[in-house]
């Protein structure tokens, strides 16, 4: 078993003698998430299966949160907020811009870019140094503009 899910597992214990029933329904649902994906691809996933899990479910909640927002539905956002929240304790910690610019670059140079039409290469090469600590779209939105300008 990996890390990262032995220590989901410990904290869904203590979440559960503590009591604390918010954020024992967001490790179960992680915890779901992971078996699911065993279950799907009979497979035992390592660390980094496990961080693009988390890494989608933390998507899920940032697009849940900005529609809510849009709706008037700040009840429901807070809920989606606690729930990031609690995902992101479980990824590495976030980039800065710089670091992010940083790797950007180099992967622009190692790949060789030109223009917009390389920017697979270049999302090839970036996204396995900034997976879980950042968010791709944002990454996408810079390596477009840095092709196009």
């Amino acid at each position: 078993m990996t890390d990262t899910r032995t220590r989901l597992l410990d904290d869904i214990k203590k979440a559960m003698k503590g009591g604390d029933k918010k954020r024992l329904a967001t490790l179960r649902l992680i915890s779901a998430a992971a078996k699911q994906k065993e279950v799907d691809d009979r497979i035992e996933i390592d660390d980094d299966a496990m961080l693009l899990i988390l890494d989608k479910l933390l998507k899920q909640r940032r697009e849940s949160i900005s529609q809510y927002n849009d709706a008037g539905r700040t009840d429901l956002a807070d809920v989606e907020i606690e729930e990031a929240a609690i995902i992101q304790e479980y990824l590495p910690a976030a980039l800065g811009d710089d670091e992010i610019a940083s790797i950007i670059e180099k992967a622009i140079s190692d790949s060789g870019a030109g223009s917009v039409k390389d920017m697979g290469k270049v999302m090839g090469l970036v996204k396995p140094q900034v997976q879980g600590r950042a968010d791709m779209g944002k990454i996408s939105g810079i390596i477009k503009s840095k092709l196009s300008g």
